[in-house]
């Protein structure tokens, strides 16, 4: 086959919804792809087994939720005190620009929905708040620093 036929033949292609098409002979063969690489499929396990010779069905991704807005988790560190954890992979900043003060201070008594510190991921900068009303025992990260999802930033006494 020479480069103007291919040519026509790869017009043709992309001119239909075909996303796959093979031709083989004794001298040549031709293989013509087209489309976005690779697209994953989730399947869901099966909750009984289905007979021989019977496809088993495959089950979209559910869409994620929506987050109405950046919460950090916490967890408990001993009986008396908890954490604030980072909710996002990013680097931590205890204040919003380098000459404002921070936002909490050790011993800094925080309200419900107050911001604790920002964590920034891709160039956005994130607000996270306390969940609770509590008592600022210990500032685990330094200022700058690179924090992972769910590790604890803060050492916090619930009130």
């Amino acid at each position: 086959m020479d480069v103007k036929d291919l040519k026509i033949l790869v017009k043709m292609i992309t001119e239909t919804d075909i996303t796959e098409f093979e031709m083989e002979n004794a001298d040549e063969k031709i293989v013509i792809k087209r489309g976005t690489a690779g697209q994953i499929i989730q399947m869901a396990a099966p909750t009984m087994s289905a007979p021989m010779g019977m496809p088993m069905m495959s089950a979209a991704p559910a869409p994620a939720p929506a987050l109405a807005a950046v919460t950090a988790p916490t967890a408990v560190v001993d009986d008396k005190f908890e954490t604030i954890n980072s909710p996002i992979v990013g680097t931590f900043y205890r204040k919003s620009s380098p000459e404002a003060p921070p936002f909490v201070e050790v011993g800094a008594v925080v309200e419900k929905g107050q911001t604790v510190c920002l964590v920034e991921a891709m160039k956005l900068f994130n607000e996270i708040e306390a969940d609770f009303r509590c008592k600022i025992v210990e500032i685990i990260k330094d200022d700058a620093s690179p924090v992972e999802f769910g590790e604890p930033l803060f050492k916090v006494e619930r009130l």
